[in-house]
């Protein structure tokens, strides 16, 4: 009997094959036919994984919040989440403060490139810095406020929403909890067969995946700037990249194994299919269904651990966006200013950019919008964002692949600390 090749597998294939028909197609100057004919089946993927994202949240958290049946352990679940979530933060900027700081991608970028970049990308940056605006008009506390809906349906219509869709539902948990089991049982059965449905649903959908990603990285070929415009960025692009292979390789391994007592080989195998289908989407939300599936059948997460973790990853843990922010920040000081910004500045830097990360919508290039925040706070020229906009969308790539495995790795870390961590032996 022939062994049928794993779906990480199909989805790198369909990354290499996408890739070189993209770059075939530009070299034969056929981007129209790619943009036009190609795209859309790589967009129709990534609605179908949205699509699925908040029903998949809502049903997941009620049962996983249902089986919890003492609201100690959810305020120990929760706990733990989030000091995970904001220590990762933390060190993810602080790293990317010292690559910037020691590499210094900001003096390779020489007059003629800072203007030609600060000409062609104006338009793209002031849209961002516009975006941003209107989020820092809205005051301090507002992130808070954003948080509690007033209109729940309104909430689950809206991805960039799901913080709210996980408030909401977390209060139902938490009145299945508090009820009479009896009473509880039928609505906890109903959410369970949902629960059922949706994980068949996102089967289905994944036997597309590497066809959509095929879609998705010959687009991306045919779209991204010329490749002499990128050569200004590449010290740039290889520090934010540096950091990002840290976190990957050194920072996660060494928590799973002090803390989890996990394999990373393991661990990486487990959870290879969403760190490549966030590599081809760029988006932590689209890809939340596969991440969920992955911790829970392959590394042994119990579902009432990875259903509360991970949407609230998704939504607040954007390790990869937060050392991004940073290296990107120093780095347009350095292109910018005369002077370097002092230590008072860069710590300011690392407090902003980690809150900055929790109000960061879990869609492409959100991280952009945050950036604008980092900036202004630090007194860096808000237009100097046009100076990275050349390269956002690889990096991008990459860093959504960060966020997803710094998501499974909490996952992970917080089912062993609760003893709801059962390893599969066949990972």
């Amino acid at each position: 009997m022939k062994k049928k090749l794993a779906l990480h597998w199909k989805i790198l294939i369909g990354i290499i094959l996408g890739l070189l028909f993209g770059l075939l197609m530009k070299n034969l100057e056929l981007n129209a036919l790619v943009i036009d004919w190609i795209k859309p089946f790589g967009t129709i993927f990534i609605n179908l994984l949205k699509v699925i994202a908040v029903p998949l949240i809502v049903v997941s958290l009620i049962v996983g919040l249902a089986d919890l049946k003492d609201i100690s352990k959810l305020s120990r679940l929760g706990g733990r989440t989030v000091l995970f979530y904001l220590g990762t933060t933390v060190f993810a900027v602080s790293t990317g403060l010292l690559l910037a700081n020691i590499i210094k991608p900001g003096s390779y970028i020489n007059a003629e490139a800072r203007e030609s970049l600060l000409t062609s990308f104006s338009g793209d940056a002031s849209q961002k810095i516009e975006l941003a605006q209107k989020a820092k008009e809205n005051g301090p506390l507002q992130p808070l406020v954003d948080i509690v809906p007033d209109n729940f349906f309104r909430a689950l219509t809206e991805n960039a929403s799901m913080l709210q869709v996980i408030f909401f539902v977390v209060l139902i948990g938490i009145g299945l909890i508090l009820i009479e089991e009896e009473k509880a049982k039928p609505v906890v059965a109903f959410f369970k067969g949902m629960n059922d449905v949706i994980l068949k649903i996102i089967d289905i959908i994944m036997l597309f995946s590497p066809y959509g990603v095929f879609a998705l990285m010959a687009s991306l070929m045919v779209e991204i700037p010329g490749f002499s415009t990128l050569g200004a960025l590449i010290i740039y692009g290889l520090t934010v990249l540096l950091g990002l292979l840290l976190m990957i390789f050194i920072f996660y391994p060494a928590l799973l194994m002090v803390f989890a007592k996990v394999n990373p080989i393991q661990f990486f195998k487990a959870i290879a299919p969403a760190q490549l289908l966030a590599f081809s989407t760029s988006s932590s939300a689209a890809t939340l269904p596969v991440t969920m599936e992955c911790v829970t059948d392959k590394l042994g997460v119990d579902e009432e651990v990875s259903s509360f973790v991970l949407p609230l990853g998704a939504t607040v843990n954007m390790d990869g966006t937060s050392l991004y922010q940073a290296v990107a920040a120093i780095f347009i000081a350095q292109a910018m200013l005369p002077n370097p910004l002092d230590v008072a500045t860069q710590l300011m830097i690392v407090v902003t950019a980690t809150l900055a990360s929790i109000g960061s919508a879990a869609v492409p290039s959100a991280g952009m919008v945050m950036l604008v925040i980092v900036l202004g706070q630090a007194g860096i020229p808000e237009a100097g964002l046009a100076l990275i906009f050349a390269i956002d969308r690889p990096l991008d790539m990459c860093r959504t692949v960060v966020n997803i495995t710094s998501d499974a790795t909490a996952a992970t870390i917080v089912a062993k600390s609760v003893g709801k961590l059962n390893p599969k032996p066949e990972i």
